[in-house]
């Protein structure tokens, strides 16, 4: 007789959306959900976890990964991101009312970098560095095969490294951060702001699209568009300028890249290995890897499932 699989649920909640997956205790998803996000958030996800437990086994715990800074005390998110922090300050108590089942959370890029630790670019690795490059930019630490949280939950917040004395004012309440040049809206705003005062760039099929967004970017750099091309490279050496100082600071075996902004490919990766080479002290930079994550979309929800897998273990 078959024993049945005990699975878990990863769930990503992010400013727009919802992806939830069923998750085995190897890392694979089995069945995935995504939906856009509800007022009624807390609803809205035990429907999702109800909808995934009736499919196969058995599910033993839920871990959930939220933008914004999650206090490990308390379990509480503080400093939401892209969210009303109505909607998720108490999500770990009110989910675990709802569901019944045990559940941890866990910030969005901490999650991303456990699913890349255990399942995919970092797979086999035991120290690692996870930057995530999208809407904002987050990082995580994992040393020994352990995520490394800091004192309260809030290491690894690599975006917020200043690139600029003298740059834009960011949400965190510095200026000139690493996020407010190399985000996906950071992208948008820049090239914006170039092909305005640069007759020359409206040479670029970016300036037909008055609603281009970074992945756009990312295309017609792909394609061979000269003025998109520049504006990737340059957002690779900001974010090269921000793995140097990763690198010199760690020492860290490898550097792993995702997020949306990571879709441009070797076009933003070379540049960002070359600024990291130029600007890292060199002992330091000949021991690290800089690598593309591979799990997209799926390592928030895999790693925020495995977080929970390994939370009962230990």
């Amino acid at each position: 007789m078959t024993t049945p699989r005990t699975n878990f649920i990863g769930i990503n909640v992010s400013g727009e959306h919802v992806r939830a997956a069923l998750v085995d205790e190897h890392g694979s998803i089995v069945e995935g959900r995504i939906g856009g996000i509800s007022k009624e958030l807390i609803p809205q996800l035990a429907a999702m976890i109800e909808d995934l437990r009736s499919l196969q086994g058995s599910v033993a715990a839920i871990g959930v990964a939220v933008p914004g800074l999650v206090n490990r005390q308390t379990d509480r998110v503080e400093f939401p991101r892209d969210l009303p922090s109505n909607m998720v300050e108490d999500l770990h108590g009110e989910l675990t009312r709802a569901t019944g089942l045990r559940v941890e959370i866990e910030n969005d890029a901490n999650a991303a970098a456990y699913g890349e630790y255990k399942v995919g670019a970092g797979r086999g690795s035991r120290n690692l560095f996870y930057m995530m490059i999208g809407n904002g930019i987050g990082g995580a630490i994992i040393l020994d095969g352990k995520l490394w949280t800091g004192a309260s939950g809030f290491a690894g917040e690599v975006g917020h490294i200043t690139i600029d004395t003298e740059g834009l004012d960011c949400v965190c309440g510095n200026r000139g951060c690493l996020e407010t040049v190399a985000s996906a809206p950071s992208i948008v705003r820049r090239a914006r702001e170039r092909l305005n005062r640069d007759s020359t760039s409206s040479l670029s099929r970016l300036a037909l699209n008055k609603s281009f967004t970074a992945e756009d970017v990312a295309h017609q750099a792909n394609e061979g568009d000269d003025f998109a091309l520049m504006m990737i490279e340059r957002t690779g050496k900001y974010i090269g300028t921000g793995v140097a100082s990763v690198i010199n600071l760690l020492n860290i075996e490898l550097i792993v890249l995702g997020g949306g902004v990571m879709d441009a490919g070797s076009l933003i990766l070379n540049p960002i290995i070359q600024e990291a080479k130029r600007r890292a002290f060199q002992p330091c930079f000949e021991a690290t890897e800089i690598v593309a994550a591979k799990l997209g979309l799926d390592a928030a929800p895999i790693g925020a499932a495995m977080l929970a897998r390994d939370a009962i273990v230990s």
